[in-house]
Formats: structure tokens, C-alpha cells, sequence
């Protein structure tokens, strides 16, 4: 098993969440700076994911994806030969 790996019914629900919400970001500056929780939790609702659990578990997976996308970005731009990765958002 995967250190990360969801562990419970809910964890899983959750992490098939965040997958299907990948589209639901908000963005800032050319930056992303997280989900639209609003939209997230709409699309939990209606497919019956405890609410507490999304509460719990989206703001950790939310952290590491948001880290991940702009790290993406950054590398991206870097090895583009573009400098400073400011007002990007990748692909």
C-alpha cells in the first residue's frame, strides 16, 4: 500500500473527488491557488460523499495539488529558458 493511499470508503470517495473537480481551480495572477470549494462540495452532494469527509480531506489534497500544479509550472518555464515563472499556469 502507498503511504498516501486513502484508507477508508470516504478517503477513497474523496480522492475520486478531487479527480473529477481537477477542472473546478481557481486561479490568481497567473497562479493557482486552490479549488472552488463551492463546486466541489456541489458535485460531493450529488454523489452522496459525506460532507464531513470532504471537509476533512479536501483542504490536504487541495495543499499538494495546488504545491504540485504550480512546481509543474515552474519547472516548465524554467526549462523553457523563460525565467521567473510569474503569470503561468500550465497547458
Amino acid at each position: 500500500m502507498k503511504v498516501n493511499a486513502p484508507q477508508s470508503i470516504e478517503g477513497r470517495q474523496v480522492w475520486d473527488l478531487a479527480l473529477r473537480c481537477g477542472g473546478q481551480i481557481r486561479a490568481s495572477s497567473g497562479r493557482v491557488i486552490g479549488y472552488d470549494m463551492t463546486a466541489v462540495l456541489a458535485v460531493g452532494d450529488a454523489l452522496g460523499i459525506p460532507r464531513i469527509a470532504v471537509a476533512e480531506l479536501m483542504p490536504r489534497i487541495e495543499q499538494a495539488a495546488v504545491a504540485a500544479i504550480n512546481e509543474a509550472a515552474d519547472q516548465e518555464i524554467e526549462s523553457a529558458g523563460h525565467g521567473a515563472a510569474e503569470g503561468h499556469i500550465p497547458g
